[in-house]
């Protein structure tokens, strides 16, 4: 018999672990148990006086530890200072007590910034895991000027940085350094009913003026996760069960400018709303808001989309961003690529109204109201985590009464039950859209939508890999011609005349699936790498609550990764990064074939230096949405390099410039984007930026039109020679923590002229590139070109004058300008045509009042 093959055996002792759950990882938890570092809580007969000095009583007898290593730039080295802590409690509070030793005081870097803003100063930073799942926790870090920031974790590696938690703390810098009084309620936390309790936590601090991180207990970059790190905090006995109720009423009236047939007038508006924080039970939470304003959020940036696919925005809005990771479910997303798709895109709910331009005019709303939005979050002591969310938005009327929304029910529900310790998880997933339609309506949008579908994620190997995958499954369904719509969206091109699909005018739902399975390596050694398999049939359509790009898709990539952690005399931190790209449709066309590669250089000197370049449409591969629904269109390979750097984050003034070339179509299509900026630190209290972007592409192969005629369909595309310079200005002033003045301004112009125009020959496929099209004369008056023109500003005057209980004054300043007749004008004549157009104001007032119980 022939010897066994040692790789082979290797191979399958992995999978028999993986299907086994016998991969060392109950006995790597058995092992952590008896070595995780261990701190004690005293119950303190008083409460210490929230001021910074350790001269309260129960200072004076808790235990102080002060075992800390140093996690970077250097792992496990000792730390520069010394850095000790205490932990108390009482039946309402956990308190920690810590002194952050340092020679020279005076050298502290201090930066008075807003509440949740990080400036560029020394930190504190206490992380709490209550349901000790080494899963999920949160973190409260405070500066030597008392800046407060919190966040929530999930999934042992993810921060989400929207959470408000309702907490204080004191700081006090002397003569032998700086030390930090936390006090944080248990009605913020959630942990397990018991008469004792084991909490994960875990102490930060960054010495920034050296760039230097130390940790209680040793924390290691090269190891997956980061609750899994955490050392226990016992002593915690007899706290009552957790209980939450909070109730934020607000008040807010604003004047908004209205076009009206006649010109411009001011609409003066007043509305009430309530935000609802209610503990149902120990482990679940509701909260809910009415009537919700979220006129102090930051507008979007600009953007010209010239492109097939939807743009996506980041979600700002308050209610919808807090405790987001619990209802995050992520699709064509991996270590190369990650768009934002996902199964719940909260920015659907509010949406721009979808017939604005079918039954609105300029006097119209642009976003929809919301009536009022629940959410229900919860986890047991079984580790099994829930989330559902319900919303639903007003129907919306625009012309003549004609609906240019309907009213809609948005509802989704995410479940997931770790085991083992947090080494696994499986998880369930399901959303719903109901509208309520009318005859008008009817035609353009869907009746119902549905996506459900399950994921699982299993480590092995002490955490240091792991398998993970998905499977959903979509249902939409409403009249003959709302479906032929999205059969011929961008999404899907179900009508493509060399496809595979079968369109069907008749068909009055649509149904699809989509799977995905991803391998990596997360931790151990310098080495990470990942591969992922991905597909979306082509009726998969998540779009009514999801965000996804394009269906008909599957792809497979790799990424392999070198990460040096330690600190050498050559770099603080160096990342080389390699990536492979392929991608068809599900009947096997090419779509793109590219490798790319990339490094990250964290120079002694604290600058950073970025370097990458890509190369792809290497060989046969086609555009199956170049022709915005004709046939697919071969492409020439396309070289892509881009470098950049950033400035010493400790200086007063930080520089960064990227710039990023491309070419391709046989050298014909090239473009090149120059984005510097600078942050400026005029004071401790003054913090701004200034950045521009400047672009200039020539594209041969740009989308110019389908038209049809006696002798068939045509399909013609364009050079496009396009001109971008936007400009991005922000300040902060900072009067105390709590009250601040903040100010966002973005300016944005861009031109473009058509020359070149030509169609789509008998042979798209062809491997000449002039061969893929032939001569073609547009109807009379197409267009030549365009002149797009905005400008966003916010100003925010944000005051927190009791804890939770805020009012925000803010000024938001709008101009647009589109002008398909004139795209020939320099930088200097379009911004000054585009501070002349006319203005568009809101000026709002908000106060709202936190009330706990």
């Amino acid at each position: 018999m022939a010897p066994a093959n040692p790789q082979m055996l290797s191979v399958l002792a992995i999978l028999a672990c993986i299907m086994t759950s016998d991969c060392g990882s109950n006995r790597t938890a058995a092992a952590m148990a008896d070595s995780v570092p261990t701190a004690v809580a005293v119950r303190a007969k008083s409460p210490p006086k929230l001021d910074g000095r350790d001269d309260d009583a129960v200072w004076q007898i808790a235990p102080k530890f002060d075992d800390f290593h140093e996690f970077q730039p250097k792992e496990d080295g000792p730390p520069r200072f010394r850095t000790t802590f205490q932990v108390a409690y009482d039946d309402q509070y956990i308190y920690v007590f810590v002194r952050a030793f340092d020679p020279h005081p005076d050298s502290l870097m201090r930066a008075l910034t807003r509440h949740d803003i990080r400036g560029p100063s020394d930190q504190l930073k206490i992380i709490l895991d209550p349901y000790h799942d080494r899963r999920s926790g949160f973190e409260f870090s405070v500066n030597p000027d008392g800046v407060r920031r919190e966040y929530a974790i999930t999934d042992d590696r993810n921060e989400d940085g929207s959470w408000d938690g309702i907490w204080s703390a004191a700081t006090r810098v002397d003569s032998v350094g700086w030390t930090a009084e936390f006090r944080v309620p248990f009605s913020q936390l959630k942990y397990s009913r018991g008469e004792k309790h084991t909490f994960g936590f875990g102490l930060w601090r960054d010495i920034e003026r050296f760039k230097e991180r130390t940790s209680w207990p040793y924390y290691r970059n090269s190891k997956a996760g980061f609750v899994s790190q955490l050392g226990d905090l016992t002593g915690i006995d007899g706290i009552p069960a957790p209980h939450q109720l909070e109730v934020t009423p607000y008040a807010v009236t604003k004047s908004t400018t209205r076009q009206t047939a006649s010109g411009y007038d001011q609409l003066q508006t007043g509305t009430l709303g309530l935000d609802l924080l209610f503990g149902i039970t120990p482990n679940v939470t509701l909260a809910a808001t009415v009537n919700p304003d979220f006129g102090q959020v930051e507008a979007d940036p600009s953007v010209l989309n010239l492109g097939a696919f939807e743009t996506f925005f980041q979600e700002k809005r308050p209610f919808f961003v807090q405790d987001a990771g619990r209802y995050s479910f992520k699709i064509n997303c991996n270590q190369t690529n990650c768009n934002g798709e996902g199964l719940f895109y909260s920015r659907r709910i509010g949406r721009s109204p979808q017939l604005a331009g079918i039954f609105g005019d300029a006097s119209s709303p642009t976003s929809t109201p919301i009536a009022g939005a629940a959410k229900l979050t919860g986890r047991t002591e079984s580790g099994l985590s829930v989330g559902l969310l319900n919303a639903y938005t007003n129907r919306l009327p625009g012309v003549n009464g004609s609906t240019i929304e309907p009213g809609t029910n948005y509802a989704m529900v995410r479940a997931v039950q770790d085991f083992d310790h947090g080494q696994g998880s499986i998880g369930l997933i399901g959303t719903a859209v109901n509208r309520s339609l009318d005859a008008r309506t009817n035609p353009f949008l869907t009746r119902e939508a549905y996506v459900g579908g399950a994921d699982f994620r299993r480590r092995f190997l002490g955490g240091q890999y792991e398998l993970s995958g998905s499977l959903t499954g979509s249902h939409i369904a409403g009249t003959a011609p709302s479906i032929a719509n999205i059969q011929r969206d961008a999404v899907h091109y179900f009508q493509r005349p060399d496809g595979e699909l079968n369109f069907d005018p008749t068909r009055q739902s649509l149904n699809g699936d989509a799977e995905e399975l991803i391998f990596e390596k997360l931790g151990g050694g310098i080495i990470r790498f990942q591969t992922s398999y991905q597909r979306q049939s082509a009726g998969y359509e998540p779009n009514d609550l999801g965000f996804l790009l394009r269906a008909d898709e599957q792809n497979w990539t790799t990424w392999a990764a070198l990460e040096l952690f330690q600190a050498t005399k050559y770099y603080r931190r160096l990342n080389l990064n390699f990536n492979a790209v392929n991608s068809w449709t599900t009947n096997g066309l090419q779509l793109d074939h590219g490798v790319n590669m990339n490094g990250h250089w964290n120079l002694p000197n604290n600058w950073f230096i970025h370097l990458g370049a890509t190369y792809n449409q290497i060989g046969e591969t086609f555009c199956d949405r170049c022709t915005r629904g004709g046939p697919a269109v071969r492409q020439s390979p396309r070289f892509s390099p881009w470098f950049g750097f950033d400035g010493d984050d400790r200086l007063r003034l930080v520089p960064h410039v990227f710039v990023n070339f491309s070419t391709g179509d046989n050298g014909t299509s090239h473009a090149a984007f120059w984005s510097p900026s600078m942050d400026f630190k005029l004071s401790s209290q003054l913090l701004g930026s200034l950045g521009f972007s400047v672009g200039d592409n020539h594209d041969n192969t740009q989308w110019y039109g389908n038209f049809g005629d006696g002798a068939g369909a045509h399909y013609a595309f364009a050079r496009l020679d396009q001109r971008t310079v936007s400009v991005t200005a922000r300040a902060t002033y900072t009067m105390t923590p709590n009250l601040t003045l903040e100010f966002y301004g973005a300016p944005f112009v861009t031109n473009g002229t058509f020359s070149g125009i030509r169609e789509l020959s008998a042979t798209p496929g062809a491997s000449s590139y002039d061969a893929r099209f032939k001569p073609f004369a547009p109807p009379s008056g197409a267009s030549t070109g365009f002149d797009f023109r905005q400008l966003r500003a916010n100003t925010v005057l944000r005051w927190e004058y009791r804890p939770g209980s805020t009012i925000f004054a803010v000024w938001t300043h709008g101009r647009d300008g589109f002008d398909p007749t004139n795209p020939n004008r320099s930088v200097p004549e379009e911004f000054n045509d585009l501070f002349g157009l006319h203005p568009q104001n809101t000026v709002l007032l908000k106060v709202a009042y936190w009330i706990n119980r």
